[in-house]
């Protein structure tokens, strides 16, 4: 019986959103989410001696010594709990605080400059359309619950009802296998029966072929981008025996006749 096709998985950043016209630095980001952190810290421990760029170095120090380590264990950083560790250095009685009260003060939401994909939109209606399951996995150290403010205000969170995971959900960045077979799990489908689609070669395409799962590459370097190449490139889980396996692409306007290939009649439920 030939393999059916019954749900798509996606990367977010850069895959679904383009995150190329951001002009901000990371740390004026940063900086305006931790003053309302700051403010809050404030008005529950009167701890008015806590300044905002005391509070963001300690922060981006602590954000940094995860993600280097994280990028040798793949154990994904937790930015709730290296917020709440860098208040906790810096003398503020945490015990006197809501983790969960201290996100919402963070108020993480779209950052100014990241927009949709054009291609997007149509593409993830068109396939939930024809019944697909659709989900989303992020190599991100916030928990998804904030990214999903993000989703909703982009306009894609209806689209993804059931599956959205992030590495800090879950304990570990991709490509370990661990973030992969929660997404199957939560999804309800096998390996063989799911696409992932995303922008890195190693995190996303490697990583999912390990695992079973057909990938797509979004190429995002323009017509000049060589995806065969960086496809023979992904390590280490990708092999010269998983090429056919593998596809890229420009534009979302080209998944569907690459599903063609590997799932024929997959559109309306065929197998």
């Amino acid at each position: 019986m030939a393999e059916q096709l019954r749900g798509l998985l996606f990367d977010f950043d850069d895959t679904l959103v383009d995150w190329s016209g951001v002009r901000l630095r990371w740390r004026d980001i940063e900086s305006a989410c931790l003053s309302r952190v700051r403010e809050y810290v404030d008005d529950k421990t009167h701890a008015d001696w806590l300044n905002t760029d005391s509070l963001l170095e300690v922060y981006l120090q602590r954000t940094r010594a995860a993600w280097a380590d994280a990028r040798l264990s793949l154990r994904a950083p937790h930015m709730p709990s290296i917020l709440m560790g860098a208040l906790e250095s810096l003398g503020v009685a945490v015990e006197r605080l809501d983790a969960e009260e201290v996100i919402r003060a963070y108020d993480w939401n779209v950052v100014p400059g990241t927009v949709v994909f054009p291609d997007v939109p149509p593409a993830l209606k068109m396939l939930r359309d024809q019944g697909l399951k659709l989900g989303i996995v992020t190599n991100a150290s916030q928990p998804m619950s904030m990214r999903d403010a993000e989703l909703a205000t982009h306009g894609l969170l209806d689209f993804f009802p059931d599956c959205r995971l992030s590495a800090a959900d879950v304990g570990y960045l991709k490509p370990h296998a661990r973030i992969f077979n929660c997404a199957l799990e939560c999804l309800g489908t096998a390996p063989t029966e799911t696409v992932f689609i995303g922008d890195n070669p190693d995190a996303d395409i490697a990583g999912a072929n390990a695992i079973g799962m057909r990938t797509v590459l979004r190429l995002n370097g323009g017509a000049d981008q060589d995806g065969a190449e960086l496809l023979r490139g992904a390590t280490p889980a990708t092999t010269k025996d998983r090429l056919d396996d593998q596809r890229s692409l420009q534009s979302l306007r080209e998944l569907p006749a690459i599903l063609d290939e590997w799932y024929p009649g997959w559109r309306n439920g065929g197998a």
